[in-house]
């Protein structure tokens, strides 16, 4: 089941730098909505935001009319959004690829959905190892995955930037056949043809296009 998705003013900062300035947007249950801008514009950090992975300076943003809080909440904003970020962060262990697949909460359908996108083979290797195109396709199988096990919309970080024309055609038409709400930054026209509506971000700011 889907969730509807609300950003209310929302504000996040850099220091004294304003990244995301007053961002309203509202998703109905169901859409897909793809975030369009320059690098720079607050497109990453709004998605951010709403998962909790950078402070809002203001507003709020809700999932199916819940905003979370608390770590409790945030933990539970993270079953219920799958993401698929742009880049590996940094962290002190190396992560295995089916260690990944397996922390979306459905290590079978995950691993399914890496051999439906051509990484299937790649369950022993590293992430740090991958390039950055096998990367993308083991993030999004790891979404899949957590779809499969509840998860009621997708948020994706450009997720088809180091892919060829093939792959970028693949992936816009496997997040488009998927019964969530998915909002997506991106610049590749495949991916911004297959959503239902897209918004374009300048200097923190949003509007419909």
């Amino acid at each position: 089941m889907s969730a509807a998705v609300t950003f209310t003013t929302v504000t996040c900062r850099y220091g004294r730098r304003t990244a995301v300035d007053a961002v309203d947007l509202d998703v109905a249950a169901g859409e897909h909505v793809a975030l369009t801008g320059a690098n720079g514009s607050g497109k990453t950090t709004l998605l951010r935001a709403a998962l909790g992975l950078h402070p809002t300076a203001a507003g709020t943003v809700t999932v199916g009319g819940e905003s979370a809080r608390s770590g409790v909440e945030w933990a539970r904003r993270r079953r219920d959004v799958a993401w698929v970020p742009q880049r590996l962060a940094p962290g002190r262990f190396p992560l295995l690829v089916d260690e990944l697949l397996d922390s979306g909460g459905h290590p079978d359908a995950a691993r399914a959905a890496a051999g439906q996108l051509d990484v299937g083979g790649l369950g022993r290797r590293p992430l740090h190892t991958l390039s950055g195109g096998q990367l993308q396709r083991v993030f999004l199988a790891r979404a899949l995955g957590a779809v499969t096990a509840g998860a009621r919309a997708l948020f994706a970080d450009e997720p088809t930037a180091a892919l060829d024309f093939d792959g970028q055609e693949q992936v816009a038409t496997l997040l488009a056949k998927l019964p969530v709400t998915v909002v997506v930054v991106s610049h590749d026209r495949a991916m911004t043809r297959a959503c239902d509506r897209v918004a374009e971000m300048a200097a923190g700011k949003l509007r419909v296009i």
